[in-house]
């Protein structure tokens, strides 16, 4: 009783008012993590008050005489807002992240005197060298307690799967035994519910605080895991079909007035989000973009400008997701559905917090299947490419750089896999080097087929979601495998079942309609030129390195969209589709891309072309010629053809900048015939692809044009691949 009475005490403490009363399962998490030290899974909905039992079980544990708590936290809005809210309950907190560099020193020198309460650190900085070299052993002398939040990313089941949240098992491993352990999560089924109880029960019997007990210790804790209810009553959901992205963009633009209070508005793409709020901007909606490529400073100033409803709308990406918290927030419509069930309701769980009522509607689109297809990231690795890997460092450590050179493989998925690795024990970081760890690696093929099956099977149940006859809630909760799941009777589905009205209108004005279709059907999007040699190249027969002159680079380009653009995406989405049995499909130019090729060719601010070349195509020879030869024809310019293209070297890869360029070297020439023409014209070469991706192919094609003579090229592609 005394423990209940201590917690109470510190509850009011915290909350500041003498009538707050713990939720149902709080204060038995608290205890279990007090009294008996345990590792507990919490699993409940967003809004429960999961930062409660943290914050209360870290101060008992403090006034028992421990260390402070350390938080791993997954966002830095996430930290921002624990950081602000423990300040409120007079804990003194503290972030390491990117975002506060100039201050870890001084953070670290509070956490050697014991100033700090609480501290949250992102996964990718508890796996830091030097991280875990200086700080993190001084934390261990004496932690108070370890909270993971948003668990479900430990999971590679999870819809949030992180590499770094999986190494959490290793920190989980080196605590001593009586340090208590506190997973959150409102976003898990029973298979990441058991993977992460298994992550954390994890441990071994040592006798000092960092020392690891040799191989064959190792034991288990039993964990402690407590759910609730995973159903909002505040929210009533609904979905409603519309026939196009212009349908879509109407509905907001008239009737995103009548929605509660501020929300967010996700979108699955970059250009969607800024399309969308530009065009509700325009309309006169207080409306903001919000994505993984706005300036930190400024998503700061989003965040607080919404959460003291000054905006109507943030229209976002997953960017703004997980994390984030605004009690009344109002409502949430999504433009295109997410992925998966599970990943829907993370992000709708953002609205209704401490309101009774909240909105949450979902617009699908047709292409949002496509949408998913492109973005799709193996986040497990394939065998292959892990070999590739392993192999090239095994003449000793190399920088990410080095890798790169010898690898093909982007930046982004070889650090994803990288990291895989790390967690599967194949490989470790040394500072700035990655370095083989010693152990012996099997690739595991069938986990890895379940994986990709479980994706898809999301997928599957999110389009099931969308056409769903039964009470939506429901639905959600039971994905989740919530044993309390029931008909939650706002939905509009329920509102159906009982013969009333769903509680959104679903007219579009055909006025609001026309204005979005302005803003859709635009063509043409900069492609800027490269300007520096990716490094590595003369380990691949190139001698080529540093700043690329300028007389030996393309102007800037032009394409009429990106492959994820709402408009004429979708259009070009089709055209590079593969046919059915997985190839390039080759056609001419569809007479419906010649409006937009037009309306790029008159806005582009140039020296007007004096000629058209296309650059071969070893899978769309027909829509490359085609396309150069109308454009010639409309512009009235000189079509000088093709250039040669060496039939005996391979097709050029899709991996990093090294190997891409390495690829094209020496594999497209300028016939004798067109570079005798080339230095007599007047003015540039328009140079003619069916899609940009890196940007290389037009880069190497133009210097060669350059170097025979060709006044100045500008690069024209019908699609963007970013």
């Amino acid at each position: 009783m005394a423990l209940r009475d201590d917690a109470v005490r510190i509850l009011h403490d915290l909350t500041r008012r003498d009538d707050a009363t713990f939720r149902p399962g709080q204060f038995e998490a608290i205890e279990a993590l007090v009294r008996d030290q345990r590792r507990v899974l919490v699993v409940q909905r967003t809004g429960w008050g999961k930062s409660a039992v943290y914050f209360v079980a870290g101060r008992m544990r403090r006034q028992q005489g421990f260390g402070p708590t350390l938080i791993v936290s997954p966002l830095l809005s996430l930290m921002r807002d624990q950081v602000a809210a423990a300040q409120r309950a007079h804990l003194r907190a503290a972030e390491v992240s990117s975002s506060n560099i100039d201050e870890w020193q001084d953070i670290f020198d509070e956490i050697a005197t014991g100033d700090i309460d609480l501290l949250l650190v992102s996964p990718e900085r508890l796996v830091n060298p030097r991280f875990r070299a200086e700080v993190l052993p001084r934390l261990l002398q004496n932690l108070g307690l370890l909270v993971i939040d948003e668990a479900h990313c430990i999971s590679d089941w999870g819809h949030d799967f992180r590499p770094d949240y999986r190494r959490i098992r290793e920190l989980i491993a080196e605590l001593p035994a009586d340090v208590p352990v506190l997973a959150t999560t409102a976003t898990a089924n029973e298979r990441v519910v058991d993977d992460v109880a298994e992550q954390l029960s994890v441990r071994h019997d040592v006798q000092h605080p960092g020392v690891q007990a040799p191989s064959g210790a190792a034991s288990s804790h039993d964990v402690l895991t407590l759910r609730g209810p995973l159903a909002r009553e505040s929210l009533r959901l609904g979905v409603l079909r519309l026939a196009s992205p212009t349908q879509r963009l109407g509905w907001l633009l008239a009737h995103l007035h009548e929605l509660p209070g501020s929300g967010i508005i996700y979108t699955l793409t970059v250009t969607a989000a800024h399309d969308t709020a530009e065009l509700l901007a325009q309309a006169g909606h207080d409306a903001v973009a919000y994505t993984g490529q706005t300036d930190p400073e400024e998503r700061q100033e989003i965040e607080a400008r919404l959460k003291a409803n000054e905006v109507k709308a943030v229209v976002a990406t997953s960017a703004l997701g997980m994390g984030f918290d605004k009690p009344d927030l109002g409502f949430v419509v999504h433009f295109g559905a997410p992925s998966s069930p599970v990943a829907y309701y993370q992000q709708i769980g953002r609205a209704g917090r401490a309101v009774e009522n909240a909105d949450v509607l979902l617009l699908p689109g047709a292409e949002d299947k496509d949408i998913w297809a492109y973005f799709a990231t193996a986040s497990m690795p394939s065998e292959e490419r892990a070999e590739a890997v392993l192999g090239a460092l095994a003449d000793g450590p190399r920088t990410l750089t080095q890798i790169e050179a010898a690898v093909d493989l982007r930046r982004s998925p070889l650090q994803l896999l990288l990291k895989v690795l790390a967690v599967e024990g194949a490989v470790e970081q040394q500072g700035r080097e990655w370095a083989l760890s010693g152990n012996r690696w099997v690739y595991d093929a069938e986990r890895y087929r379940r994986v990709a099956q479980t994706r898809e099977s999301e997928q599957e149940a999110m389009l099931a979601y969308e056409r769903t006859t039964g009470c939506r809630m429901e639905f959600l909760t039971r994905q989740l495998d919530d044993p309390n799941a029931h008909p939650c009777g706002r939905c509009d589905t329920c509102l159906a079942a009982r013969g009333e009205p769903a509680w959104y209108p679903a007219d579009v004005p055909p006025e609001w309609v026309t204005r979005a279709q302005e803003v859709v059907s635009r063509a043409g999007v900069v492609v800027t030129p490269r300007k520096q040699w990716p490094s590595g190249l003369s380990k691949r027969g190139v001698q080529l390195k540093g700043k690329i002159p300028e007389d030996e680079r393309p102007a800037e380009g032009r394409v009429i969209a990106r492959l994820t653009d709402l408009g004429h995406g979708q259009t070009l989405r089709a055209l590079f589709a593969p046919g059915p049995d997985g190839r390039p499909q080759d056609q001419p130019m569809p007479e419906a891309l010649r409006a937009a090729i037009i309306e790029v060719l008159r806005a582009w601010d140039w020296q007007r072309p004096a000629a058209v070349v296309s650059i071969p195509s070893a899978t769309r020879p027909e829509l490359v010629r085609s396309t150069a030869a109308g454009i010639a024809t409309m512009g009235r310019m000189v079509d000088l053809g093709s250039l040669d293209l060496d039939p005996t070297l391979p097709q050029p890869g899709r991996g990093n900048s090294t190997y891409r360029v390495a690829s094209i070297w020496g594999r497209v020439r300028v016939p004798n015939a067109m570079a005798a023409e080339l230095s007599g014209l007047d003015g540039p070469v328009l140079l003619v692809d069916d899609r940009i991706d890196t940007g290389w192919t037009m880069t190497v094609v133009a210097r060669e044009l350059l170097r025979a003579g060709c006044p100045g090229v500008l690069p024209f592609a019908l699609a963007l691949e970013a």
